[in-house]
């Protein structure tokens, strides 16, 4: 055990107690058993793992002794956000597919207490001898069943061979797994199964039906305007559909943001942080969205297109009525019959005759292409916004540095004057070049 105070922690991130579910994992890991957690998206999997995994923690050993892998870029990169915000004193490291290998070499250098990452990044890694495997005694995989789904079945096998000294693991997952692949070697492990709890969710669904397809997009229009009034998420099966939607509101001049593995990492963290500060309401996305990142609480479910599966249905929904709060999912469904899965008599709804007007939002996202590795703080642009730009400290919003670029939230009416004032402007003797993040 380190100094790690957890009541302490949990009351600097505003909680005043674990779950029941978390105590139960805490109590598992600390007794140095194997572990497979399911429980449901948004229950709190991240710190039933991350507290117990904390307090194993050597502080005098200089090399990596957990690693976490995740089978998403975007969940890896939410759950160093989480260790980091609980203020530790250990050091982590994210590394993914679409980050700069580079600057993850450079980081290796000097090796963090906690590794995480996507099983593909971590195997090459390891596989060109930039991690010392020999102190890793702690494996955690999160999502597992995502992973398996996204063919990272090679590279968690190859980690697990490489890591000999591992003497604990902890397989989490949101989905039940019929039988594990036996390269995970977790047959004395203890199950914490709370799938079958009901969650006191206030969610109502709606359908509205028998649409053709010009039908289901002016469907969809007609809802906007009141589903977007807070946030909302229209779920696609295919990338494609989301590009021709995404272009049709462009068109109608519809503020939205679009989500799907076909854009760049960089794109995808753009498109997702407009959404969490604000410039807008609207998420398009597949089903990448549906569990494993950081986005705010979302009041509005979407789905345009109904996904094949089950599973895939349950998460989706799962991304509204979190803690209980109400939420609404709504389907857009044309004259098939409807999955097996769909509860039996829904609300049915017809969208409002008139279409009303889509009220964009009070805020803008802007560009900045300087970040962490330029020595760039949160604090360092608003001074400058402040002192430079002459906004007030409430006509800035929620501000995300990244490694070698910001983004920063301004209320849209300040905008010109500021993008005016700061055109010849520097932040740290480097040149300040902005533009709106589009």
């Amino acid at each position: 055990m380190n100094s790690f105070n957890v009541a302490k922690t949990l009351h600097n991130i505003g909680i005043n107690k674990l779950k029941p579910m978390q105590i139960e994992a805490q109590k598992t890991i600390l007794n140095k058993e194997n572990l497979f957690l399911l429980s449901p998206t948004g229950s709190g999997k991240t710190l039933a793992f991350l507290i117990p995994m904390i307090q194993q923690l050597d502080e005098k050993t200089p090399t990596v002794q957990t690693v976490i892998l995740s089978p998403s870029r975007e969940l890896a990169i939410q759950t160093e956000s989480v260790f980091k915000q609980l203020k530790t004193g250990f050091k982590s490291n994210c590394c993914y597919g679409g980050h700069a290998m580079r600057i993850e070499k450079n980081n290796l250098l000097h090796p963090p207490a906690v590794l995480i990452g996507t099983p593909g990044r971590i195997a090459d890694h390891i596989r060109n001898d930039r991690i010392d495997v020999r102190a890793i005694k702690f494996l955690i995989l999160d999502e597992f069943d995502k992973s398996l789904e996204f063919g990272f079945k090679k590279d968690m096998e190859y980690i697990m061979d490489s890591l000999f000294c591992l003497n604990q693991k902890c397989l989490v997952s949101a989905t039940e797994i019929d039988e594990l692949p036996p390269f995970v070697q977790m047959n004395n492990a203890k199950t914490l199964n709370y799938l079958a709890e009901k969650k006191e969710q206030k969610l109502r669904l709606k359908i509205v039906d028998n649409l053709s397809g010009e039908e289901k997009v002016d469907s969809l229009i007609r809802l906007l305007p009141e589903l977007s009034k807070e946030k909302v998420i229209i779920f696609f099966n295919h990338q494609d559909a989301v590009n021709r939607i995404s272009l049709l509101l462009k068109e109608k001049g519809i503020k939205h943001t679009s989500f799907h593995g076909g854009l760049k990492q960089d794109n995808r963290e753009r498109e997702l942080t407009k959404l969490r500060n604000g410039s807008t309401n609207i998420l398009l996305a597949t089903d990448l969205a549906a569990r494993g990142i950081d986005i705010p609480e979302i009041k509005n479910i979407v789905h345009y297109q109904l996904p094949q599966k089950e599973d895939a249905f349950i998460h989706r929904n799962g991304r509204t009525a979190r803690m209980n709060q109400e939420g609404t999912v709504f389907l857009l469904h044309d004259d098939n019959g409807l999955r097996e899965f769909v509860p039996p008599n829904l609300e049915r709804i017809h969208p409002p005759e008139n279409k009303g007007n889509i009220e964009n939002t009070e805020w803008t996202t802007l560009y900045i292409d300087l970040g962490k590795k330029n020595k760039i703080s949160k604090m360092d642009i608003v001074g400058v916004f402040c002192k430079k730009g002459g906004l007030q400290k409430d006509e800035i919003g929620l501000i995300e540095v990244k490694d070698f670029s910001c983004f920063v939230a301004v209320k849209s009416f300040k905008l010109d004057e500021l993008l005016s004032t700061l055109r010849d402007e520097k932040i740290k003797n480097k040149k300040l070049r902005i533009r709106v993040a589009d």
